[in-house]
């Protein structure tokens, strides 16, 4: 076994495939930072909103107000970096803390393919992604390689086939499959498209959908890792993507995705796309190539680094099983269900009523949320628990400083899951204020009566 494993890391690809990763991912990123930018979001999302939910841990990470725009500009400029490779060790540490900070700031915000990127911008600060085609390795000749080693562009393709596999055996459930929801739901809110609209009000539209997305899931990565199969996948892999992209509002994701899954292509592909660019732009591809071999290196800090990304992968392939730590459904609780693909799974929505109770007086003030939500963190706060528990404590600490006494938050909670009828959700008798958030179980959140089976 440690033959094999020192013969693969001792293998050898061409750089071509990592650059043009590295040119298309930058390039995204560049734009959909543009793109958020110009919608207005960081007003919308992070400025002005009054109270903004964090992630457990990461309590600290804020936005700072107008300041906030300096951020953005700050991962812009770090992705255009790792596009065209310059300073690109500084530029891919840089764009991994500024991107996930910004993603960190509100988990009102949380997109599967947020923490897609965040992963795979941290594991580029550890490849030679620069090694051609990039400004590093025209100044400095001792970066440019033609070779380097396998395993640096094979990590990229296993990060994309953990999201499209974990994705897939999440589908295999009761709900997605044997009651085809949630798309019974959605898809019928798009029967006003031309041509395949009315359709999406048929039943058996919905299974399909739902059956052929299970499918399409858990076979994608391995249709593209072969190279007969790989133009046939890579033609599903568009299609899926951009009917994805007109059937639903997930911004970026189907382009992310599309770009992403050419790194399964052969490097003969990858370099005569850098060739056309570079032509394009006049430039020769031999200035930023010399035919050199990046060897892999066994010191002791090469070793850490990759004892450091291949941990890290180990990681990806755990954690989203995490969730079996926890005793009631998945859905309903969502403990466990963040950072684990499980992507378009269900439709949720709630109702809460918060009555802050002065310990005291006894005197009860019922909550008018609009006052420090905005619409977007209502309609997310409602049906999610933790965030809950968060909104519970701040509006412990708000009545506190206008005059209450040790306020007590009690809150009556309503959820609807998947098409069932709305049922309580939060305990209603517990003092939420006096609940702390942990990585245990909240037993104050109400059993779910109900069963979903499968992954």
């Amino acid at each position: 076994m440690n033959s094999i494993v020192k013969n693969y890391l001792n293998s050898y690809s061409e750089s071509s495939s990592l650059a043009f990763f590295r040119l298309a991912f930058g390039s995204m990123m560049v734009l959909s930072l543009i793109r958020f930018a110009s919608y207005g979001w960081i007003e919308k999302f992070y400025i002005a909103p009054e109270f903004h939910f964090t992630y457990y841990g990461f309590e600290w990470v804020k936005p700072f107000g107008i300041y906030t725009y300096l951020l953005f500009i700050l991962c812009g400029l770090s992705a255009l970096g790792i596009a065209i490779g310059y300073k690109y060790k500084t530029a891919s540490v840089l764009f991994f803390l500024s991107f996930t900070y910004i993603e960190f700031m509100d988990k009102t915000t949380y997109l599967n393919h947020y923490y897609f990127i965040s992963i795979v911008s941290l594991v580029l600060i550890f490849l030679p992604a620069n090694a051609s085609f990039s400004i590093d390795a025209y100044k400095n000749k001792e970066k440019a390689f033609q070779k380097i080693p396998s395993w640096t562009i094979d990590i990229l393709k296993l990060l994309l086939g953990i999201v499209y596999f974990y994705a897939g055996l999440a589908k295999i459930n009761s709900d997605w499959l044997f009651e085809a929801m949630p798309l019974k739901i959605w898809l019928p809110n798009n029967s006003d498209l031309p041509i395949i609209g009315p359709f999406l009000n048929q039943n058996w539209v919905h299974y399909t959908f739902s059956w052929t997305g299970m499918i399409y899931d858990l076979s994608i990565p391995f249709l593209l890792l072969h190279k007969r199969t790989r133009i046939f996948a890579f033609v599903l892999v568009v299609v899926f993507h951009i009917l994805t992209k007109i059937l639903f509002p997930i911004g970026v994701f189907p382009y992310v995705m599309i770009i992403s899954s050419l790194i399964f292509f052969d490097s003969n592909f990858h370099k005569k796309c850098l060739v056309f660019i570079t032509d394009k732009l006049n430039v020769s591809k031999n200035i930023f190539e010399n035919g050199k071999t990046k060897f892999q290196d066994f010191g002791k800090l090469s070793s850490l680094k990759m004892a450091f990304v291949f941990s890290f992968l180990a990681v990806q392939i755990l954690f989203p099983f995490r969730y079996l730590g926890y005793n009631d459904e998945l859905f309903w609780t969502e403990e466990g269900f963040r950072f684990s693909w499980r992507v378009m799974l269900m439709e949720k929505a709630g109702y809460t009523q918060f009555i802050v109770i002065d310990s005291k007086t006894k005197k009860q003030t019922h909550v008018n949320n609009s006052r420090f939500l905005t619409p977007f963190q209502e309609k997310q706060m409602a049906f999610q628990p933790d965030f809950i528990l968060e909104y519970a404590h701040y509006l412990h600490d708000y009545y506190q400083r206008i005059g209450l006494s040790d306020p007590e938050v009690y809150v009556e909670s309503y959820v609807a899951l998947n098409g069932r009828l709305s049922k309580r959700y939060i305990d209603p008798k517990i003092n939420l204020a006096k609940e702390n958030e942990s990585f245990r179980q909240k037993t104050w959140i109400l059993p779910f009566n109900d069963e979903i089976k499968g992954f």
